[in-house]
Formats: structure tokens, C-alpha cells, sequence
């Protein structure tokens, strides 16, 4: 199992439990971003960084990753294309998207988008807190030991 990070906007606080995560289970990690990510000094954990523009670091993800693997992502277009090659994708705020749900999220996405291109409504998801990161260190750990557990 690879995980793969899409790291543009990953919060620092999520960016602190995946390289913890990944040194006690000895995982590889990639964060992938268009600018550089600093990670920390690791047999493990890597930064990529590719070229700008849109989509440039989801496409890099998409192409790389492998069915088993998981990706760290909150863009749901995203989870869409890596859940369909046979990976698992995580929201940073503990939201497992697989093949069962993935379809559901998007629709949902998709009308939150509609709905605000109309000014029905306004603004983003509320800033992450630490009960968020909580969430997200708790669904972590429960994908990372079924991966480990697949053969």
C-alpha cells in the first residue's frame, strides 16, 4: 500500500498525523503538490512536486496510483477517479469515500456547487478544528490496518 497526499491544500495539522502514521507503520508516502512541500527527513515520506496549473497534482495522482492504495484528498472529483482504479480516498476530516458512497459525495458536491453559483448559498466547509483532525487520526488508522491487513 502506497498513500498518496494530495498536499495543495492539506491542512498542517493532517500533514503532522500522516507523517506520524507513516513512520510507525513504515508506509510510503507521497505528498503530491504543484509547490514545494517540505516534509520531514524519512525512508518513507516524500514530496513531488509537479508542474502548475489546474489539476496538474490530482492528474500526477490519478496516474500514479495503484488499486490498494490510499489517497488523502478533500477534493471529491478526485476520490471519484482513484475509488474507480481501486484505491480508497480519505477526506481530511475522517470521510472514507469508496466505491459504495464516492457517487453520492459528488452529486452532493456538485449541487453545493450549483447552489452557489445561483448565491442560494455562500462559503466553504467551517475551518478545521480539533475535533476534525481527531476524526481524521481515528479513520486513518482503520483504513491503514484493513490495507495492511489485504494480501
Amino acid at each position: 500500500m502506497n498513500v498518496w497526499v494530495d498536499a495543495d491544500a492539506c491542512p498542517k495539522a493532517i500533514k503532522q498525523v500522516l507523517f506520524k502514521a507513516a513512520e510507525r507503520l513504515q508506509i510510503s508516502m507521497t505528498l503530491v503538490a504543484n509547490q514545494y512541500i517540505p516534509t520531514p527527513p524519512s525512508k518513507v515520506i516524500k514530496s513531488l512536486q509537479v508542474a502548475q496549473g489546474f489539476d496538474v497534482a490530482d492528474n500526477a495522482i490519478v496516474d500514479a496510483v495503484a488499486q490498494g492504495d490510499l489517497v488523502i484528498t478533500a477534493d471529491i472529483p478526485l476520490a471519484a477517479e482513484v475509488v474507480a482504479k481501486g484505491a480508497t480516498a480519505l477526506n481530511p476530516r475522517g470521510t472514507v469515500y469508496t466505491k459504495e458512497n464516492v457517487r453520492d459525495y459528488l452529486q452532493r458536491r456538485n449541487r453545493a456547487e450549483e447552489l452557489r453559483a445561483t448565491g442560494m448559498i455562500s462559503g466553504g466547509p467551517a475551518a478545521l478544528d480539533k475535533k476534525d483532525v481527531q476524526a481524521f487520526a481515528n479513520a486513518l488508522d482503520r483504513t491503514l490496518a484493513l490495507g495492511l491487513k489485504r494480501p
